[in-house]
């Protein structure tokens, strides 16, 4: 037996349950592709697109209630094209590109779609937008990293290995067209450093050992990685190469020192993808594109591997040591 009072609010909630299945019913579910330029298994993948998914979780963007993410994983840049071309026939709402390489396989099948890049690389030389304040098309999102960055690295470098005078800037001109965007402030930063600038203009593995070998047989030199899909899908092979031949080498990102580079310094990925979500949720509330502006970078960290320093015999200065966001032993 109930209440008088809790059998009327039983009634109350009954009347309202067929009000709240309509309301779920009618809500509209949006979809979402994403063209992740990594192998499926890849763990920076498989993390990236957890801290997008938790962004949009923090916005109200539930999965399989009001939102479908279809994931798309593109290993190689021949399954790019393809990958792309699948997701433009679903019919997104907005379609994310991490990358330079997925954000032009997606502009290539369509210009209508909302899109939006987590980590570009000159999107107004790449012929994405028409300018930072202002993209003017169906494109915009956030940039990799400023081109003065090339500059900083070398400064790393000399602090690191000071005796060090001759330099290769690796990148592969498939996968970095925009190499001139960091190239230029590269070669103008390094006579201040009192170092010769190479551009290590490599396509495979083979050409990335020749150049490092090449560097080794300097009396002294080095090499630093540009930030590249081809160098990054490589980077247990690229940090193996500079631990053999004993180089001191700067990254781009920190998952190239935890697994076993010397020191890298550039911004957090990760964080890219959580403010990614925040340009999603502005579109599918009705933001346009060409009205949000492209923006840079906010979170910066520099990680050093001592183990590896020690291991090609080199010494960190304590300054350094201290300003690293990470240090591992």
């Amino acid at each position: 037996m109930i209440g008088r009072r809790e059998f009327i609010a039983l009634l109350g909630g009954a009347a309202a349950w067929p009000l709240v299945a309509r309301a779920q019913q009618g809500e509209r579910v949006r979809r979402v592709g994403v063209l992740m330029f990594t192998a499926a298994d890849d763990p920076y993948g498989r993390k990236s697109v957890k801290a997008f998914q938790e962004g949009l979780q923090e916005l109200g963007w539930m999965e399989g209630r009001n939102i479908q993410i279809e994931i798309r994983w593109a290993p190689n840049v021949e399954s790019l094209q393809r990958l792309a071309k699948e997701l433009v026939t679903l019919q997104p709402d907005v379609i994310v590109a991490p990358t330079t390489s997925a954000t032009r396989s997606i502009l290539e099948q369509t210009r209508t779609v909302p899109l939006i890049f987590v980590v570009a690389n000159d999107p107004v030389g790449s012929g994405f937008v028409q300018s930072f304040a202002r993209p003017g098309g169906n494109v915009t999102g956030f940039i990799n990293m400023e081109p003065t960055m090339a500059g900083k690295w070398l400064e790393l470098l000399k602090e690191i290995a000071p005796r060090v005078n001759s330099v290769a800037f690796l990148f592969n001109p498939t996968t970095a067209p925009y190499f001139e965007y960091y190239m230029g402030h590269f070669k103008a930063a390094a006579p201040s450093f009192g170092i010769k600038a190479i551009a290590a203009n490599i396509r495979d593995m083979s050409e990335v050992e020749s150049v490092v070998a090449s560097q080794a047989r300097e009396p002294n030199g080095s090499f630093i990685v540009m930030p590249d899909s081809f160098t990054f899908t490589h980077r247990a092979e690229v940090t193996l190469l500079a631990a053999r031949y004993r180089l001191p080498a700067v990254y781009p990102f920190y998952q190239f020192p935890e697994i076993g580079g010397l020191i890298s310094y550039g911004p957090v990925l990760v964080d890219q993808y959580r403010r990614t979500a925040t340009y999603v949720d502005r579109i599918l509330k009705g933001a346009k594109p060409s009205e949000l502006p492209v923006q840079a970078p906010v979170k910066f960290e520099m990680v050093i591997n001592l183990t590896t320093a020690r291991a090609i015999g080199v010494t960190i200065p304590e300054p350094l040591l201290i300003r690293a966001d990470r240090v591992i032993e």
